[in-house]
């Protein structure tokens, strides 16, 4: 069963359900396919989303002590439809069961000069001689014995080929992440219904967490960021660019009445990540000029969705951001204007970053393309408005993937 959303002329087919053994055999296409464009014969990944992409596997993230000790790692190999995966856990990780059992192997442990020995062995059993190998990223224990892990000479990054893979979405995909959105703006429901003077920011957290998992999340992907934002730029945290600070961390600080609240939250479904942001305002109503910068931001936003296709570059979108603003970018220094999510709650494309006007101008968006748009608008007074929503590029326009109100700011 499919459901559809549309945007103007724009429609695309979205899974009610993703498939998630369809998923995985489209995803390891798309991963062959870029690993055949770069000339790589294996992947060697460490990075969790990494693994997530290239296995199907997921977990519910644990002890951040254990992160880098007690971690899944991915080989792939050109030719083999099925990726191996070295698993340090069974119990709450899911999918790693649709793997034929030769390719589901016990733990590694990467940061060990005797783990980095043995993973050694047992790639060398899998990889065939002389081949081209990509990795992700490397302990230090492997970069002492980098001549015994990749003998065929030092491995190319493998960031390249994943992340060309990860750029466009299967519907499957994109199923995961509006179920994701979903869950989590229900759970956003709940706690908008409870902010109020005298809540403390670790209570939304507590509120929050507890909903999503309730209606299926399956990790946390950041701390969640309930952000009182300041009167003025001169009364906020110091930075070194001069501008606001975000996010900050999440305390036991206590709303007041007035507070102007920044959010943004992030949890998994299926290993796939939704995105949220909303301006919220503690016990009240937005004054005149808090309700004119909403209006500003809605120009702002609509202004980029107009130009928004396949076809259309990311410096397409940042032009008509700011020139919607009176020639102002609309977003904070050291973030972007948009970028990309999936297995990782942000990802390329990222739009408007000092990767430069030239990288902006020469990419492209293609359909199945995701995008989390994030403009910021900000007057000295008003506390500013920041609201995130994600959209999938179709041939003529974009299909919306959040659907949460603007409450108390929208008339």
């Amino acid at each position: 069963m499919t459901s559809s959303v549309t945007a103007g002329a724009a429609r695309f087919e979205i899974p009610e359900r993703p498939d998630r053994a369809r998923m995985r055999r489209d995803t390891g296409a798309r991963l062959r396919s870029a690993m055949a464009a770069r000339g790589v014969d294996a992947l060697v990944l460490l990075h969790n989303s990494n693994v997530v992409y290239a296995t199907g596997a997921n977990w519910p993230l644990g002890d951040a002590g254990l992160a880098h000790v007690e971690r899944p790692v991915a080989v792939v190999v050109a030719g083999d439809p099925w990726p191996h995966l070295f698993l340090p856990f069974r119990e709450g990780a899911a999918a790693e069961s649709e793997l034929p059992d030769d390719h589901l192997h016990g733990p590694v442990y990467l940061e060990f000069d005797e783990g980095v020995a043995e993973f050694a062995r047992r790639l060398a059993e899998l990889v065939p001689a002389g081949s081209t190998v990509a990795v992700d990223e490397c302990t230090g224990a492997m970069r002492r014995a980098t001549d015994a892990v990749f003998p065929g000479g030092p491995p190319s990054d493998a960031a390249l080929v994943v992340g060309a893979a990860k750029l466009i979405k299967t519907p499957d995909e994109i199923a995961c992440i509006r179920t994701a959105c979903r869950i989590t703006e229900r759970a956003m429901v709940d706690v908008q219904a409870a902010l109020a003077p005298g809540r403390r920011q670790i209570d939304l957290s507590a509120r929050f967490i507890r909903r999503a998992f309730e209606l299926g999340a399956t990790a946390t992907m950041l701390d969640a960021i309930w952000q009182v934002m300041p009167d003025s730029r001169a009364a906020g945290v110091w930075t070194t660019h001069g501008d606001l600070a975000l996010p900050l961390l999440t305390t036991a600080r206590e709303l007041a009445a007035g507070d102007v609240l920044w959010t943004d939250v992030s949890i998994t479904y299926g290993g796939y990540c939704s995105d949220f942001g909303r301006t919220w305002l503690v016990g009240g109503e937005p004054n005149a000029a808090q309700r004119d910068q909403f209006r500003r931001w809605r120009t702002i936003l609509n202004a980029v969705l107009d130009v928004t296709k396949a076809g259309a570059t990311a410096a397409d979108l940042a032009r008509a951001a700011t020139a919607a603003n009176d020639g102002v970018k609309p977003w904070l220094p050291h973030f972007y204007l948009g970028h990309g999510i999936g297995v990782s709650a942000a990802e390329m494309p990222m739009i408007g970053t000092d990767l430069g006007p030239e990288y902006d101008e020469n990419f492209v968006f293609e359909p199945g393309m995701v995008l989390v748009l994030e403009p910021v608008v900000w007057t000295d007074g008003t506390g500013g408005y920041r609201s995130e929503e994600i959209i999938v590029i179709t041939e003529d326009g974009w299909t919306a993937l959040t659907d949460y109100p603007y409450a108390p700011y929208e008339d």
